[in-house]
């Protein structure tokens, strides 16, 4: 394809909407008794009441209810205390019933909003259409052999929310950055794993363009069934330069149903989507309508637990940090846990912030575990805090030495502290004897220094380090040294 220019691509708005479906972690599937598990065999995870057979009847799972209350709540939605099912009907060979239980006029989650942060800090708040439940359609491989496509009904009837957005997304940046924050959401909820490469979390992008200023928006191209957070912002710049290079060659665009090929990077045509509805809804007969009442509504909004968001808040004007570090430490759910056991025990946070995002997430990244797998519990961890705060170590052999020796025992820092022989020399004649000594090794870098070269210091503090076998306090050890060589 022609790229654009950037003078023409400026003539034009980028207009997204998204569609996430969250496969929702319960036991059981939406409407039948059959195992959601992923991971099993192919069709093991079936019955006659997922796959449709005649005589069968649905009834609703109460978790997916709970779960989808929750994620509502969490994107500042409206609850709908009165919600209705229906048939969203299509042919294709992994949908064993020829039809979606789904909702369409009566959907349980209204309106709400989802902040997410942008690159340069601002914050660009994202408006939710609605928020419904349905089942999953089964899965289909067309990689598993050479002719044939393949077909695994296991996913058929597992719950799913889908959250669908107003058209307000303006970028690829703010879409990845708006999965990015409904992943956390649903992590934090514990509702869904998040895992989108296995399918959990699965996304569907409405794209269309128009010229900056024009109040309509032009025809949409939907990209189904994106499964990554890069591939979706290829889809969209891709499907952003396609589209204008066919309104500049003054063609139209067709409102088709397209495939994104991750390999090339380009989409192609799916099928043909008409204007008019074609999924022939109409209410779903075998269920009833699902009256819930404020209650309910209240004891799930009683449950939630602090959001990222919350807690990014939090951490930036309560204890002082860094929109940075908010933002690393309440990336991951489990590494927020982690952080909100370890500021429970230390009032240094931004020294329980730095050692979380530097030694700790280091480690893990070399061993390849999660912080759930961490052998330091936060008692410990806030241990070694202690002691550098206290002076009796410094920070370089609590890192060097300390910290890794900590990883293989049970001991108390401080225990480990004494048995390492680590505490800091406090003997003021000891720190002058290995300053005097750096000084007489490097007599010609004495003379640099009272010429105005300060940086010899950092040798002279090296040879120090040395000698002392790092047990000074660096600090005022550096006073010193410098009392030292201006005495000279």
């Amino acid at each position: 394809m022609t790229s654009i220019t950037a003078g023409i691509s400026d003539k034009y708005e980028l207009v997204v909407g998204l569609e996430v479906h969250a496969q929702l972690s319960t036991l059981s599937k939406s409407f039948s008794s059959d195992p959601a598990a992923f991971g099993a065999g192919p069709n093991q995870h079936v019955s006659p009441v997922s796959l449709g057979h005649p005589g069968t009847l649905p009834r609703i799972n109460k978790r997916m209810v709970e779960y989808a209350v929750k994620m509502g709540l969490a994107c500042n939605c409206t609850i709908n205390l009165h919600n209705t099912f229906a048939r969203k009907n299509y042919f294709y060979a992994d949908l064993p019933k020829g039809y979606q239980i789904t909702q369409d006029h009566m959907p349980v989650c209204l309106g709400g909003t989802v902040p997410v942060r942008l690159a340069d800090g601002t914050v660009k708040t994202v408006a939710i259409h609605h928020i419904h439940m349905e089942d999953d359609a089964g899965k289909s491989m067309h990689d598993q052999h050479h002719a044939d496509s393949l077909i695994d009904l296991n996913r058929a009837g597992v719950p799913l929310i889908e959250i669908v957005t107003e058209p307000d997304i303006r970028s690829s940046e703010e879409a990845g950055l708006f999965l990015t924050e409904i992943r956390k959401l649903v992590r934090y909820l514990d509702i869904c794993d998040g895992n989108m490469e296995e399918g959990s979390l699965r996304c569907d992008a409405n794209i269309s363009v128009r010229l900056k200023g024009a109040a309509a928006y032009g025809n949409r191209c939907e990209v189904k069934n994106l499964n990554s957070m890069r591939n979706v912002q290829r889809a969209i710049e891709h499907e952003f330069e396609r589209q204008v290079n066919i309104i500049e060659a003054g063609g139209h665009i067709d409102q088709n149903t397209l495939n994104f090929n991750a390999d090339t990077g380009e989409t192609s045509v799916l099928r043909s989507k008409e204007m008019a509805n074609d999924y022939r809804y109409f209410p779903e007969p075998d269920l009833m309508p699902l009256v819930l009442n404020q209650e309910f509504v209240d004891k799930i909004r009683a449950s939630l637990p602090e959001l990222p968001n919350q807690l990014f808040e939090q951490y930036t004007v309560n204890l002082g940090l860094s929109d940075y570090d908010a933002a690393v430490i309440t990336a991951d759910r489990d590494f927020a846990l982690y952080f909100q056991e370890l500021i429970k025990l230390t009032d240094n946070y931004k020294a329980a912030a730095n050692w979380l995002m530097g030694s700790v997430k280091s480690y893990l990244n070399e061993t390849g575990k999660s912080i759930v797998d961490f052998q330091l519990n936060p008692t410990r961890l806030a241990g070694l805090i202690a002691l550098v705060d206290s002076g009796k170590i410094n920070n370089s052999l609590a890192t060097q030495q300390l910290f890794p020796a900590l990883l293989k025992t049970n001991k108390s820092a401080e225990e480990l502290a004494i048995e390492l022989n680590l505490f800091i020399n406090e003997n003021k004649s000891d720190v002058v004897r290995f300053i005097q000594d750096a000084i007489a090794k490097y007599p010609e870098k004495v003379i640099e220094y009272q010429k105005g070269k300060k940086g010899v210091l950092g040798l002279f503090m090296g040879e120090i380090m040395k000698s002392s076998k790092g047990k000074i306090d660096p600090q005022k050890t550096n006073q010193l040294l410098i009392k030292e060589l201006e005495s000279k």
